[in-house]
């Protein structure tokens, strides 16, 4: 253990939903970066703590139910404690479910490594009438136990004076081991002890002497990545099969039923000796179980999962349009001072109309994002998520998918690339495939300030209802997606779904506020990122060559114009001659040349080449529509005070029926670059990519010209 420099790492794990991630989030404030494992897409969070001169730094693993090989998180978890070697465990039980939570614990047990026991969710154990004697729990599971509530921060000094002593060795570790022929005369213990003996005889230079516990168990098990690591030990190989076949013969059960046995059994004694609960608990009021007979009811929890949504963007749009107007109108005064400031010259143009003007039109949607968020980690926090994915997986049925699908789906709200990646839960590949196909039909958060914009423009006063429509329109074509892609790709049965419905939990506003900051910092990278860099070349397209010959002599005309008397009609035949310029110069640059080459695609949905070449620029990031329109609407125009804001250029543009089109379009239409890489390597193949670039942008074209043109007759 890293003494010497007092640092100290520190892994947490435990099974989901046990409150792993607030009481590391807690620990940490903002002292946390967030990434990918090394080699998979599974995130990681790393923060560091300093707590009586020890400097502390927190690993958070995946959740998961036991280590072994059945699913990518448990292989994260589990090569980072046997390979990493974290000084310590912080190992995070929910207080209140130890009886489920305590089999990862065997496990961790067996790796070897110091531990710490997080007894989390302390309150609601207390609610449920449990308590829990820490001195014979910390004493029997070999390691210091504290009662914490993550939400809250109860007991995290306690927790980091347990991991401080723990490096500093107060807390003497006696090796404590399940004990497997306790409870039966099943010979395991020896069979193990066998099979360590010959370990230790042979063992992988890339294994840990203190892992042939582990080891001899895993291989009794039959775990396949173990059993790989030690292909090229025959010997040890051929003994491994004999105990299991001894051992499977003797007592009329596998060796992993054995081996979960003993495990249970240790499980059952630490609980006795433990564990108590008051008289009766079945009798006290269980707020969870009245609350999903509303939200969990087949004929009322729909309905109402659909008014929730409805709410939380109607509050997106009406609450949000204060400070999205007060952002706005700095934006419009800081271009009108800047141009006002500056010498004319290409510089400045770059400045104002390239960088203000496009990443200014996106970055005055940063409250209604952080709005949006707000709701969606509220609704995660309190539990209702996940009753929404229980509360769909009959109707996921319905339309051929599995019931885990929906999970990925709903986190398709906030961005497809993380949405993808959470496919790998689901273990029948023809689902999987299916889901990673249409998750961008769900329209991510990227997609909103567009939304804003052009509902902001067109369609104010139903905005709510507007926006709400589109994201109900996403769902849909994912679900009629589905149908067709099961129906004829890839046929076959589902599978059941099971999965665990937390408590609902009073969220606290260090959690919310937190989420709300990550996902604030992430927007406003993206203005520093792509969205300046995309700015700066829509600018750039739409400048050069500045040179080009023009079909009217503008400036005779202007000349003429300029010797009349100053009346109203001379000033707006100025202005009407200046715009028609800019028009001619923009439609011979470069990116005029760019739109009018695929406004014959777009042709059919009424769209000029302005709006056509916003969509095009779309395919790097959903933001850069809106500062690809915000750069070509503010080119050649005054910007001062009086300038009209861009959802104003755009309404005098296109009518509200192009415009909701536009808005169908944008919904469906082709992925952006970061999700069509999240299924290159989610796919492992170049033809599922392609195949999800052409088949969103058919099913966008179909559907926004189906609107435009029915849209046309109603609005």
């Amino acid at each position: 253990m890293a003494t010497e420099d007092k640092r100290i790492t520190v892994a947490l794990a435990g099974n989901p939903n046990c409150g792993k991630t607030a009481l590391f989030n807690h620990m940490t404030g903002a002292r946390q970066r967030v990434g990918n494992f090394s080699g998979v897409t599974v995130s990681r969070k790393e923060g560091e703590v300093r707590h009586r001169g020890w400097t502390i730094r927190l690993m958070d693993l995946p959740g998961t139910y036991s280590l072994s090989t059945h699913t990518l998180e448990e292989i994260v978890c589990r090569d980072y404690l046997l390979d990493q070697k974290p000084d310590i465990i912080l190992n995070v039980l929910d207080a209140g479910n130890l009886d489920r939570n305590l089999f990862l614990t065997t496990q961790l047990i067996e790796i070897g490594r110091p531990r710490v026991h997080a007894l989390n969710m302390a309150d609601e154990a207390r609610r449920k009438g449990i308590v829990i004697d820490q001195p014979v729990f910390s004493r029997l599971l070999d390691g210091p136990a504290v009662a914490t509530v993550g939400r809250t921060g109860e007991g995290i000094p306690a927790l980091l004076d347990a991991l401080v002593d723990t490096a500093e060795q107060r807390f003497q570790p006696r090796g404590v081991a399940i004990p497997y022929d306790l409870h039966s005369d099943c010979h395991l213990e020896g069979a193990i002890g066998r099979v360590q003996n010959q370990l230790l005889g042979a063992l992988p230079s890339d294994v840990d002497p203190d892992q042939t516990r582990w080891l001899a168990i895993k291989l009794l098990e039959g775990d396949e990545e173990t059993v790989r690591r030690t292909t090229d030990q025959a010997e040890l190989i051929r003994l491994v099969q004999r105990e299991r076949d001894t051992l499977a013969r003797d007592h009329g059960e596998p060796v992993e039923i054995l081996l979960a046995n003993g495990r249970y059994g240790f499980i059952h004694g630490l609980l006795e000796e433990t564990v108590t609960q008051a008289a009766d608990p079945a009798n006290r009021f269980n707020i969870t179980r009245l609350i999903d007979r509303v939200v969990l009811n087949r004929a009322v929890g729909l309905p109402l999962f659909l008014g929730f949504m409805w709410i939380m963007f109607e509050t997106t749009f009406t609450l949000g349009a204060y400070p999205m107007d007060w952002i706005d109108a700095g934006v419009l005064w800081l271009s009108g001072f800047l141009q006002g400031a500056l010498p004319a010259g290409l510089a400045t143009d770059l400045l104002v109309e390239g960088i203000v003007g496009g990443v200014g039109g996106v970055i005055i949607f940063l409250p209604n994002i952080i709005i949006l968020f707000l709701f969606i980690s509220f609704f995660e926090d309190t539990g209702y998520m996940a009753r929404v994915a229980f509360l769909m997986d009959r109707f996921m049925h319905g339309i051929g998918l599995h019931g885990k699908a929906f999970i990925p789906m709903l986190m398709g709200f906030g961005c497809s690339v993380p949405a993808i990646m959470a496919t790998r839960t689901m273990e029948n590949p023809r689902d999987r495939l299916v889901t990673i196909l249409v998750n961008p039909f769900m329209s991510c958060s990227a997609r909103l300030p567009v939304y804003l914009l052009i509902i902001g423009a067109f369609f104010q006063e139903r905005a709510g209802t507007v926006l709400f429509g589109l994201y109900l329109l996403g769902i849909l074509t994912a679900m009629l997606a589905a149908v067709m892609l099961k129906k004829t790709l890839f046929r076959g049965l589902t599978e059941a779904f099971v999965m665990e419905l937390p408590p609902y939990r009073v969220p606290t506003a260090r959690a919310v506020i937190l989420h709300m900051w990550e996902k604030a910092v992430e927007f406003l990278k993206k203005m520093g990122g792509v969205i300046l860099v995309g700015s700066i070349l829509i600018w750039f397209l739409q400048s050069f060559p500045r040179d080009v010959t023009l079909s009217v002599d503008y400036a005779g005309q202007l000349a003429t114009l300029e010797e009349m008397a100053d009346t109203p009609e001379r000033e707006q035949a100025i202005l009407d001659l200046t715009n028609r310029q800019a028009a001619e110069e923009q439609e011979k640059r470069l990116l005029g040349i760019i739109g009018q080459a695929i406004q014959p695609f777009f042709a059919p949905l009424d769209l000029d080449w302005r709006a056509s070449i916003a969509l095009l620029t779309g395919f790097v990031a959903k933001e850069v529509v809106v500062s690809t329109l915000g750069v070509l609407y503010t080119v050649g125009e005054e910007q001062d005070e009086s300038s009209v804001g861009l959802r104003e250029k755009l309404a005098g543009a296109m009518s509200p029926a192009v415009a909701l089109g536009f808005l169908v379009f944008t919904l469906l239409y082709v992925p952006c670059l970061a999700t069509i890489a999240a299924i290159r390597r989610e796919t492992v193949s170049w033809r599922w990519p392609l195949f999800s670039v052409g088949f969103s942008t058919a099913v966008a074209w179909l559907f926004a010209f189906v609107t435009v043109h029915i849209g046309g007759l109603i609005l």
